[in-house]
């Protein structure tokens, strides 16, 4: 097939009579691949399997695929979700945006695996992907990773003096520092009373009463 220049190739959608399988021989197909994409020790068989899967399978399977490398990387399983990750995107067309979301995953499992000068080369690839998604967020990851370290500078930073270098006449120093006092306000003295401003009249009928209680007392302690 020839593509004309910008053409994005387009995964093959037809399926032929002879890889149309019914619903026993495809449970028992996918079951089988799902058993080999997790080995390690084979590769060519699993491609062989892989292969043999029509474009609904195919999705199918990467899109399972997909799913457990997401599940391994948010639980820190990163080695084992590159596995997964890989198989996916060997089922998915890699210049789709499908394609584009699995290799970004793969970025950020090569990285937080250790793997980073292999994830740096696969970020500067994507961003030169046709999907417009996958290229934007590819340059924001490949920014990150390659921005450089903030230097501090001296006046930036608040030395604190190591207690545990210092002399013991040093340390007594520090300890036995005096507090300064606080200094107590002085009391405010009662203003002296004015006794012409004492109303007289009123004590005047103080004692008054006082009298007459008096002898209201002696009258009833003479006459029991």
């Amino acid at each position: 097939m020839t593509l004309e220049p910008g053409q994005i190739p387009q995964p093959d959608t037809s399926t032929s009579d002879d890889v149309r399988l019914n619903d026993g021989e495809r449970d028992g197909r996918e079951n089988d691949i799902s058993s080999l994409t997790t080995s390690d020790d084979k590769p060519d068989t699993t491609r062989s399997a892989l292969n043999r899967l029509n474009n609904a399978e195919k999705k199918a399977q990467a899109d399972a695929e997909m799913a457990s490398g997401q599940f391994l990387f948010e639980r820190g399983r990163y080695k084992q979700a590159i596995t997964h990750f890989q198989t996916a995107l060997s089922l998915s067309n890699p210049v789709g945006s499908r394609g584009g979301e699995i290799q970004l995953w793969l970025v950020n499992a090569y990285i937080a695996s250790g793997r980073e000068e292999e994830g740096l080369a696969l970020c500067r690839k994507l961003i030169m992907h046709p999907d417009l998604d996958t290229k934007q967020q590819s340059k924001r990851i490949l920014y990150i990773l390659e921005a450089p370290e903030l230097e501090l500078k001296p006046e930036w930073v608040t030395k604190i003096p190591d207690l545990a270098n210092m002399d013991d006449d040093t340390q007594i120093r520090y300890a036995q520092r005096p507090k300064r006092p606080r200094r107590r306000k002085p009391k405010s003295e009662p203003e002296p009373l004015d006794l012409s401003e004492v109303n007289t009249a009123d004590n005047q009928f103080v004692w008054i009463a006082l009298l007459g209680i008096a002898l209201t007392l002696g009258g009833l302690f003479w006459l029991s």
